[in-house]
């Protein structure tokens, strides 16, 4: 009978024992405050389903969340539609344009730039009375007097939700413009022939051949927007203003435990968003497949 060597055990066991230690061990002992009143320190108070029941009438929660849909959802339909226009013109076979590989770069760009370097330039920039923006406003005439971007509730998810989609187009394009590079130029070239024109050529075979890729983008996009905290944070006062308009539901997960030390609490919002953020991204996965294999059927 062949004897098994244990010792490969030994080289496996550091990476298993950090992740016990560091993921696992954290998300369990944050189940266990959920049912618990705990402010930091001293013995966590058993409540039972006390924080649940909460969490379902807490109106500074459904702020939050409709915050966050918000910001997140113009973000989103603003990159990935420059993002397609983009992809639409670059795979276009009748303007051949050059330069992908530069124009890759300068749309990244802002990705890699530091958040709080992001949230100060645009602290500056959206500036009420001496801001770059408003003077170039003014001095054009599209408006009369200087607008408070990040004083009122509207332009201030506005100018945030702008900011994002400045920052993530370019990775957006980037993804969608890897998926176009692997169909086949074989279809482009036929259609070129059959006269079909730019509309047609991209609803008919640039948007169905990008269904995998546009459902990546999306279940992604939706992950990180849910999770939108840094940028909130840092471009106002860290408490969600102006009149809780930036109030996240990271933002306030934050608020609630590191503010208000309700750490009990705070594990019941991280647990709520987690849930949140599993359905709709069932959701979403569910329905961009049906469509793909309705389209595959009609084929």
């Amino acid at each position: 009978m062949k004897k098994l060597d244990y010792k490969g055990y030994f080289f496996v066991a550091p990476f298993f024992l950090v992740f016990l230690v560091f993921n696992i061990y954290p998300v369990l002992l944050t189940f266990y405050y959920t049912f618990t009143k705990y402010e930091g320190y001293g013995t966590p108070e058993f409540i039972g389903l006390e924080n649940y029941q909460r969490i379902l009438t807490d109106k500074f929660f459904l702020e939050a969340f409709i915050n966050t849909w918000k910001i997140w959802g113009l973000n989103f339909f603003l990159q990935l539609g420059i993002a397609l226009l983009l992809a639409a013109l670059f795979s276009d076979l009748r303007f051949r344009m050059k330069g992908l590989g530069f124009f890759r770069a300068v749309f990244y760009l802002p990705n890699i730039i530091t958040i709080s370097s992001v949230a100060i330039l645009f602290n500056i920039m959206l500036e009420w009375h001496h801001g770059s923006v408003n003077q170039l406003l003014l001095k054009i005439g599209l408006i009369s007097e200087p607008i408070n971007w990040l004083g009122q509730p509207f332009t201030a998810q506005l100018s945030v939700s702008l900011i994002l989609t400045w920052m993530w187009f370019g990775y957006t394009f980037i993804v969608l413009m890897a998926g176009v590079s692997g169909i086949s130029k074989e279809y482009y070239e036929a259609a070129l022939i059959d006269g079909a024109n730019r509309w047609q050529t991209f609803t008919k075979i640039t948007l169905p051949l990008l269904k995998p890729i546009l459902l990546y983008v999306m279940i992604t996009s939706l992950i990180g927007g849910l999770q939108l905290f840094d940028l909130p944070m840092l471009i106002t006062d860290g408490l969600g203003q102006p009149e809780g308009s930036l109030n996240t539901m990271v933002l306030y997960l934050y608020n609630q435990a590191f503010n208000y030390n309700n750490y009990g609490y705070a594990a019941t919002v991280a647990y709520a968003l987690f849930i949140i953020t599993v359905v709709f991204s069932a959701i979403t996965f569910k329905s961009m497949y049906r469509d793909a294999k309705a389209t595959k059927r009609g084929k």
